[in-house]
């Protein structure tokens, strides 16, 4: 937390900066290749592949919004906006949730099906090519296990 002390920061050593470093580069460019490449191929953005996939991976290919927005790290509001999107492209459609009236479900409709299995295999392939395949298994193993532990901190202490 910033209380504007400097005695207090424990600021980066050279390594500890040179991680953060190609960390926040590295993933910048990964994400911006792997958009590029899926939007250029498909018209997709890693975004919108995302929620197609996590949709489809759900019974009856159907989530509620609240728990989609949860499971991709979005807002409310961006979960919303991506969904209105996928709905103009008819690849996803709103339904009222039988369990909740004030409940919204997310929808991978047939066509949404079809365009995930045709993005599917180059958009894995380019994850392949610019991420999984430089990793030795072992580092696969510590980059699954920090982000896990990532993942837990920040949702764990998720804003309001």
């Amino acid at each position: 937390m910033i209380d504007g002390s400097e005695e207090r920061v424990r600021w980066l050593d050279d390594e500890e900066m040179a991680a953060w470093r190609s960390y926040t580069e590295g993933s910048a460019l990964l994400e911006h290749r792997l958009n590029r490449e899926l939007h250029a191929a498909h018209d997709l953005s890693i975004a919108d592949y995302e929620i197609l996939v996590r949709l489809s991976e759900q019974p009856d290919r159907q989530q509620r919004m609240s728990e989609l927005a949860k499971d991709v790290a979005h807002s409310k509001s961006r979960i919303s906006h991506q969904i209105r999107r996928l709905e103009n492209a008819e690849l996803v459609r709103r339904n009222d949730c039988p369990d909740d009236g004030r409940g919204v479900l997310a929808v991978l409709t047939d066509r949404g099906e079809e365009v995930l299995r045709a993005a599917a295999p180059s958009h894995v392939a380019s994850v392949r090519e610019h991420l999984i395949d430089l990793l030795e298994p072992a580092e696969k193993q510590v980059l699954a296990a920090v982000f896990e532990r990532v993942r837990t901190r920040l949702r764990d202490h998720a804003e309001p």
